[in-house]
């Protein structure tokens, strides 16, 4: 089997600035062929909106230690941790070693998979088609509850003491979203809340904070006038007293969206995916640290891309986003 590009030096080494431009990550010729809004490297000849595994046999991927990443968050060493449970099961179904990747940052996740760096991951919502179109990430599973429900919801905070009760309140305000490729963060509001009213930067001023945990605890701090975040981060942060839910106010709550995606290189062997596919459908997350983490959650469950995606693209599509790299900054 062919040896992972990983193990020839330290994980945390392996930040965005160590990972090879877009333009230099990929020595496949552009291929004549079906592909959507795939990356020209790619094909999609049957018509289900992610990269077709290749037909040459012999670029089929088979590592002998398979590299995962879980999407930044603002305390990787935490979150190694948290996923150790899913590590040990992951290697022991597919007789691997196994090790976890925490990236620094959405581009440098999805670079690592188009260069081959990386085998599976978990994308956040909003990044899952760029890494769909610019990686050839393949969406096969998200954490959800045995009756098959998943996903989260966009909640619009502001302090408990300022004097924004609802949406038209934000009018004049200082609002942080996430960063430009989030969902619920970032490219939700901005295709939701001009239904309602409300446009983000012409009735209210736009900052980035970086991340939904840095929006949230910015609201706490009085430093933003409110953000829009993710449900299932702040349920999170709450629950490991990052916050008081007591010092912040909801205004509003989007329908629910998909959560993270778990994701496989497109040009795996087909026997490994088998392998992969079968540790995350078989893991028990009652009584380990990562079932604690993400609460409410029982299991893995299958999902596609083209139809659990459906919301998203068409939420990206009203905000005029192109998958690009410089888009993924």
């Amino acid at each position: 089997m062919a040896t992972s590009l990983f193990h020839k030096r330290p994980l945390a080494m392996l930040t965005a600035a160590s990972l090879l431009p877009f333009a230099l990550l990929s020595s496949h010729a552009y291929a004549e062929c079906e592909r959507g809004a795939l990356d020209r490297i790619y094909c999609d000849e049957d018509g289900d909106m992610v990269a077709d595994r290749p037909t040459d046999e012999s670029e089929w991927a088979n590592p002998d230690t398979l590299i995962f990443a879980y999407t930044p968050v603002e305390d990787p060493a935490i979150y190694t941790d948290i996923w150790q449970p899913f590590i040990d099961h992951l290697s022991e179904v597919t007789e691997r070693d196994v090790r976890f990747f925490a990236v620094q940052s959405n581009a440098a996740q999805v670079e690592a998979m188009r260069s081959g760096r990386l085998h599976i991951a978990g994308f956040s919502t909003g990044p899952t088609p760029f890494a769909v179109n610019l990686a050839g990430a393949v969406p096969f599973a998200l954490m959800g509850s045995d009756d098959g429900e998943f996903g989260y919801t966009l909640q619009l905070f502001t302090h408990v003491d300022s004097d924004i009760h609802e949406l038209e309140d934000l009018r004049g305000k200082r609002v942080a979203h996430t960063s430009p490729t989030s969902n619920s963060g970032n490219l939700a509001p901005r295709a939701l809340l001009p239904e309602l009213g409300i446009t983000p930067e012409e009735d209210y001023d736009v900052v980035y904070s970086g991340s939904h945990d840095q929006s949230m605890l910015g609201v706490v701090a009085r430093d933003y006038d409110a953000a829009p975040v993710a449900s299932e981060v702040v349920d999170r942060m709450a629950a490991r007293g990052l916050y008081d839910a007591e010092d912040v106010r909801m205004i509003y709550e989007s329908d629910r969206f998909p959560t993270t995606s778990y994701n496989y290189a497109h040009n795996l062997h087909p026997d490994l995916v088998e392998k992969i596919e079968e540790a995350f459908f078989s893991f028990d997350f009652v009584g380990t640290e990562l079932g604690e983490e993400f609460e409410g959650v029982e299991k893995f469950i299958p999902i596609n891309y083209q139809d659990n995606w459906q919301v998203i693209r068409t939420i990206q599509a009203a905000n005029d986003v192109r998958y690009t790299r410089e888009n993924l900054e």
